[in-house]
């Protein structure tokens, strides 16, 4: 189906960040769009608000008239909705056009020139620094996220008139295997989702096969510390970066007072002076490869400065809520070993003589099974680590395994506890705390205002 000749477009999972990326870029394209998700959520009631309607229980009856025509309908369903789920089986048997929305996009970069960043972890900021700094400079450009953008307030950016599309290229359910880059970054290739991989070696076959993929005359920009072997054709250019080595890396990093600043080095022209809107460690490294990207594109060396001065990060991901002399608190999405390796050096950086504590939430009882010594290695970076049960997700718990397998292998010398979240804001309440994080992918971060309210009362 063109997507050009759709007249209504309807969404199963819907309040997914990806999905309803999607929705809101086919309701700002004048389509029809409604949907259904399991469960009501700030996002699924902010997509109501603009003008889609979504219901919360599997009933063809509620699918609107004008979503129930096979002709003009596009039906776009997440991978985690179970073939069994009623109202995709209406649609299948009625023969309608049923895609992933990685087909979505795919079909986007088969159009537009599709800017990509793939890896385990990092891909969201640095996807999300990319399109700020192309969207804010003469070349602009549309974007899909994996989060909602600080400086936009959404998950999405349009564009009147650019050809360039900056995408988030995930993994889960080789999903970004649709996809057709222009240019891609690979941030990573720490291993997950092995409930689909089953293995290491397929995990990274899953990304080489992903360089295959970028279209001739494009890029690939990889990071210098990857396992992973590229297989890009012969007219595609490869660029390796890091934080201190590669064809793109930062030197004269200054950490001091709240600010961080490098220059950036590259092939193309270097860029002094850049400072970070975002002040974390974390985004020296994603900040250099999305100024290489955006600088391949065209992005003046004013316009990346300027691009990464007012970039203000994304919601969860390394994300103040409190930050002064008395307390600091913030939310960071992190829920794979390496990711949260990353925030804790990170946050060990800009808080060197001061108390840190975590409050993690392990998410799927798969990962947590396949990683749990790595989730302890990270952590135990930490002062304090409060465990919370396993947040299941798509999941059905396996026997043996919950929080207590991370819980026994941290270091010695770790102040650590187990509760269930429900207790947090009492724990917070009844301890003293000096530098909090919030860490995980699960529902944990729905207590964030509430943990909030209690540490500026004290």
């Amino acid at each position: 189906m063109d997507l050009q000749h759709i007249k209504a477009v309807y969404f199963i999972g819907a309040g997914g960040i990806g999905m309803s990326a999607l929705a809101r870029y086919f309701l700002h394209m004048g389509r029809v769009v409604a949907g259904y998700d399991k469960t009501s959520t700030p996002l699924t009631r902010e997509l109501v608000q603009e003008g889609i309607p979504i219901h919360y229980d599997e009933d063809v009856e509620a699918i609107p008239e004008a979503c129930k025509d096979v002709q003009s309908c596009l039906v776009i369903y997440t991978p985690a909705v179970p073939e069994t789920h009623k109202e995709l089986a209406f649609f299948r048997r009625r023969g309608f056009e049923i895609q992933k929305r990685a087909q979505v996009l795919g079909t986007l970069t088969r159009s537009h020139k599709g800017l990509c960043v793939a890896g385990t972890h990092g891909k969201t900021s640095t996807s999300t620094m990319c399109a700020h700094i192309m969207h804010e400079s003469h070349i602009d450009c549309n974007a899909f996220l994996g989060g909602i953008s600080k400086n936009y307030g959404t998950n999405y950016i349009l564009s009147s008139h650019s050809d360039y599309v900056v995408i988030e290229a995930d993994e889960y359910d080789r999903s970004f295997h649709w996809l057709r880059p222009w240019m891609t970054v690979i941030t990573a290739t720490d291993p997950d989702h092995l409930d689909i991989y089953g293995t290491k070696e397929a995990y990274l076959e899953s990304f080489r096969h992903y360089t295959t993929l970028i279209q001739p005359g494009g890029a690939l920009i990889i990071h210098t510390d990857l396992e992973m072997k590229a297989n890009v054709g012969a007219n595609v250019r490869t660029f390796t970066y890091s934080r201190d080595a590669g064809d793109f890396y930062a030197e004269n990093i200054k950490i001091a007072d709240g600010e961080i600043s490098f220059d950036f080095v590259s092939p193309l022209e270097n860029v002094p002076e850049v400072v970070l809107g975002q002040p974390v460690p974390i985004n020296i490294e994603n900040g250099v490869a999305a100024m290489a990207m955006a600088q391949l594109n065209g992005c003046t060396a004013d316009e990346l400065r300027a691009g990464m001065k007012t970039y203000l990060g994304v919601e969860r991901r390394f994300d103040f809520q409190i930050r002064n002399n008395r307390h600091v608190l913030l939310s960071d999405y992190a829920h794979h070993p390496q990711e949260i390796l990353q925030s804790a050096k990170s946050i060990r950086e800009l808080y060197r003589d001061r108390k840190i504590t975590a409050i993690f939430q392990p998410h799927l009882y798969t990962r947590t099974r396949d990683f749990y010594t790595d989730f302890a290695r990270a952590l135990s970076l930490l002062d304090e680590v409060i465990l919370c049960d396993i947040y299941p997700a798509r999941e059905q718990p396996i026997h043996g395994v919950t929080s207590r397998l991370i819980y026994d292998q941290l270091a010695p010398g770790v102040k650590k506890e187990l509760i269930h979240k429900e207790d947090v804001p009492d724990w917070v309440r009844n301890h003293d705390s000096d530098v909090l994080i919030i860490l995980g992918a699960g529902d944990l971060n729905d207590y964030v205002p509430q943990i909030k309210a209690i540490l500026e009362t004290k």
